[in-house]
């Protein structure tokens, strides 16, 4: 087994179509909802346990999506798994990016951004 085959499903009729699907409905419309979705979450100031666990269904919904249009496989759990962890890393990625920016914007007098991932009290000697 191949690594591509972990993402892109093998059986339907050629793999420049299945990479083509993977990257168009995985990538770009889940990843970018996710990481909308990400956004969304942090910007109300919800925890990260509940990000999770609303990748869950969102990635039943992705399947379904490739399961309805493109004849992929609905039950396979190593598709699951594996879309469902690109979704939530862009889930993931939206949310920090998110919380930095509210952190460092909302509380300015206290916290300043050391990167595009973090931010330190500004009275910290580290």
């Amino acid at each position: 087994m191949d690594l591509l085959s972990l993402f892109i499903e093998n059986d339907l009729n050629s793999f420049a179509k299945n990479l083509g699907v993977f990257t168009l409905l995985t990538i770009v419309l889940g990843g970018g909802a996710a990481f909308m979705a990400g956004r969304s979450l942090a910007s109300g100031w919800q925890s990260i346990g509940l990000l999770l666990a609303y990748m869950i269904p969102f990635t039943a919904g992705l399947r379904f999506l490739h399961f309805a249009l493109f004849e992929g496989h609905l039950t396979s759990v190593l598709y699951f798994i594996t879309h469902g962890l690109i979704v939530t890393g862009f889930a993931l990625l939206g949310y920090r990016l998110k919380r930095v920016n509210q952190m460092t914007s909302q509380y300015p007098w206290l916290y300043e951004k050391t990167g595009a991932f973090g931010w330190k009290n500004k009275n910290s000697t580290n």
